[in-house]
């Protein structure tokens, strides 16, 4: 073969394998099924109060949710962490949590109140830009370390970490995150491949885009694994104006949503977040966020959403499962 042929084919060879490798999702270098739409079905704000709590644990105990995360600052984390520990095979991580956005009912830094990470009232920033606006990343970094050390005083290990409300996922904070997950070896909720969901709900510009693919490819090659895509859009749906709010209506609302969301869900490895509360008379005072957190619950125990994901061969899968299978992917 010429000088010149061999060029060409090791040349064509390098594109191929680029495209290949392009198009790999990171579900399938987990070894999942090429083609696959592999879901994790994940309840947040466990710990925020007994009706999240209670909310939770029925979604996974009698339901399809697979997977929480647990607001360290909050009133009710040893009442789920006491839960948590009669079930050694639960995933469950830390919800690490820089905001704290009711009114009437809110929580503190762990590390104490005279920084940055904390308003007038001694409370975290009731928003994320508050957060970004007012604390430095050695205050975020030493509140988060303090969050995961409290988790593990229970005696148990975390499968994973996420950022409430998205606060770490801001460029200012994002190394700070990144480097407590690959420091720990913990698995870190992070869209790091085509997400196509999260680009869609939220315009995201292509220099982000960049950013995230290049950070996905460094939590891989830390030993991680890495999400494809991430959906929250659950939290905005809501009964149309005017309609009584009933269990019946919120779970049709709610089932029929998350058919569309995974019928929308590309292949590859997609973080499904969502709020399950039972609702209380306390509860609807706390927050007028709770017909979309019973919402949640009930689609999580409506047989027609179950049926579904099996007909349509979807996997469901854990942190926990993810890990274990990362150890075993190599490069």
């Amino acid at each position: 073969m010429s000088p010149v042929y061999l060029f060409i084919a090791c040349l064509s060879m390098l594109v191929s394998s680029a495209i290949a490798q392009a198009d790999t999702t990171y579900a399938e270098r987990l070894g999942f099924p090429r083609g696959k739409k592999v879901i994790v079905l994940h309840v947040d704000d466990a710990g925020m109060s007994y009706e999240a709590n209670q909310g939770t644990r029925r979604a996974i105990d009698e339901g399809i949710a697979v997977s929480t995360s647990v607001m360290m600052p909050c009133a009710w984390v040893p009442d789920f962490m006491a839960y948590a520990r009669q079930k050694p095979t639960l995933d469950v991580g830390v919800h690490l949590t820089l905001t704290s956005e009711w009114k009437g009912y809110r929580w503190s830094p762990l590390t104490g109140q005279k920084t940055g990470l904390c308003d007038a009232q001694g409370a975290f920033w009731p928003s994320v830009q508050e957060v970004v606006d007012q604390a430095t990343p050695a205050e975020v970094d030493a509140e988060i370390r303090a969050q995961l050390a409290r988790f593990r005083s229970f005696g148990i290990e975390p499968t994973h970490l996420d950022s409430h409300m998205g606060t770490l996922f801001d460029l200012k904070f994002m190394p700070t995150y990144v480097k407590l997950g690959i420091e720990q070896q913990i698995p870190l909720l992070f869209p790091g491949g085509h997400a196509t969901l999260i680009v869609a709900a939220n315009n995201i510009p292509q220099e982000q885009r960049v950013i995230a693919r290049k950070v996905g490819r460094q939590l891989w090659d830390a030993g991680l694994p890495v999400f494809d895509d991430l959906d929250g859009s659950s939290y905005s749906w809501n009964l149309p104006a005017g309609m009584p709010v009933t269990d019946k209506a919120l779970q049709r609302m709610k089932t029929e949503k998350y058919i569309d969301l995974l019928k929308r869900c590309q292949p590859g490895l997609t973080y499904v977040i969502m709020h399950c509360a039972q609702n209380s008379p306390q509860f609807s005072q706390i927050t007028s966020s709770w017909p979309t957190r019973q919402g949640d619950l009930l689609a999580m125990l409506d047989p027609e959403l179950k049926a579904y994901i099996q007909r349509e061969g979807i996997i469901v899968t854990t942190c926990r499962e993810l890990m274990a299978r990362r150890k075993q992917a190599g490069r």
